[in-house]
């Protein structure tokens, strides 16, 4: 199993995450942040550092947003790893309770 960064992520982009992950697991795109699920080691040390809620366990993904499995994996293939937290975009606090904003991820 791994862990995966859903929709409350998008135009958010806290990285929090990124520096309790212990294997450098999160790519970074410009306004969101995917595991790559061949290095994740499930040690779920992400999900309580996500201000907004925003990883879950692949098995615990809410049904609507179950696409972000895929997601993940496909974006973690081309976008860069971030090893080091940096500020969150500038609006995240106003996006951070919107919902279904896979239209506004940014590739």
């Amino acid at each position: 199993m791994t862990y995966v960064v859903t929709d409350a992520c998008v135009k958010c982009k806290y990285t929090d995450c990124v520096d309790v992950c212990p294997v450098d697991c999160f790519h970074e795109g410009p306004n969101f942040l995917a595991i790559d699920p061949e290095e994740c080691i499930d040690c779920t040390l992400c999900v309580a550092e996500c201000p907004v809620e925003a990883i879950y366990a692949e098995d615990d993904v809410p049904d609507d947003q179950r696409g972000y499995i895929a997601l993940n994996a496909e974006l973690s293939k081309t976008w860069k790893v971030i090893i080091e937290s940096k500020d969150p975009l500038p609006d995240a606090d106003e996006w951070g309770s919107v919902k279904d904003k896979l239209k506004y991820l940014e590739r």
